[in-house]
């Protein structure tokens, strides 16, 4: 299977699997304070940016091994790290409806979920793709 197959594959379920996360995560945040942020986060909407944050990491990830192959890994791990602390500063900027109730405790429920998508990439990538790079000696058995 080529590079790209398998990184979309990676893209799917950890789009998946971070979307679920994160749904689960807005269930006890919402609960558990009596928040209610259904105008402004949607199900929907959370299970979509997960997922196509992880499509979005997968063509970076197949660009990256198609321009630089020996420092992709390296060089992608960097920017994806880097590009999902970027993330966090849209719910920090974010205008909130007036009516909204503890508008406050928003950034509290979504920067979390800003990193499932990172988190279920790099915990999922040996799986689909293996080792890559300088590192593919070193934990090669």
């Amino acid at each position: 299977m080529s590079i790209l197959k398998k990184a979309f594959s990676l893209a799917i379920v950890s789009g998946i699997l971070s979307g679920c996360a994160s749904l689960i995560y807005e269930k006890i945040y919402t609960s558990s304070l009596g928040a209610d942020f259904g105008k402004v986060v949607t199900p929907v909407g959370i299970f979509v940016a997960s997922i196509v944050g992880c499509l979005l990491a997968a063509v970076g990830f197949w660009l990256l091994q198609r321009m630089v192959p020996k420092y992709a890994e390296i060089i992608f791990n960097l920017l994806f790290s880097i590009l999902t602390f970027a993330t966090i500063i849209g719910p920090f900027a974010m205008k909130m409806p007036l009516d909204m109730n503890s508008p406050e405790l928003l950034p509290g429920m979504v920067t979390p979920m800003h990193f499932f998508p990172a988190l279920a990439w790099f915990t999922l990538r040996p799986i689909f793709i293996g080792h890559t790079g300088p590192y593919q000696k070193i934990f090669a058995h």
